[in-house]
């Protein structure tokens, strides 16, 4: 199966286990890998072959702005899951959020939730 990559889409947030991250925010990362048919694209050079990768990034955009969750686990799996939903043509779909700066004492890493999903998971 062919796979469209989407990296570095970046958004301000308010998803985290303590409460001052849902007040103050923070920024988060997601790359995206599409397991998408793109024999017919390939063809006849159409969008409506593909996926619209504008409408994939407004949707992770707008999902990292809104979302009010505890967990990063539960970001990357609404992130997964309407992607599904919204694109006919994604068969599958895999996550990568990274939340680059959690307020973990003596912690200068990055946090990485990566999960795969498919349409038989809905």
């Amino acid at each position: 199966m062919d796979c469209i990559h989407l990296t570095g889409i970046r958004g301000y947030g308010y998803v985290g286990y303590l409460p001052e991250e849902k007040v103050l925010g923070q920024w988060f990362e997601v790359d995206l890998k599409l397991w998408v048919d793109l024999a017919e694209a390939a063809k006849t050079d159409a969008i409506k072959d593909t996926v619209d990768y504008r409408s994939v990034i407004s949707l992770v955009q707008n999902l990292l702005k809104t979302s009010k969750f505890d967990l990063l686990e539960r970001l990357a799996g609404a992130i997964a899951d309407a992607i599904l939903e919204e694109s006919s043509l994604t068969t599958q779909v895999q996550v990568t959020l990274i939340k680059p700066a959690a307020p973990i004492p003596d912690f200068d890493g990055n946090i990485r939730i990566e999960l795969t999903r498919s349409k038989s998971n809905l």
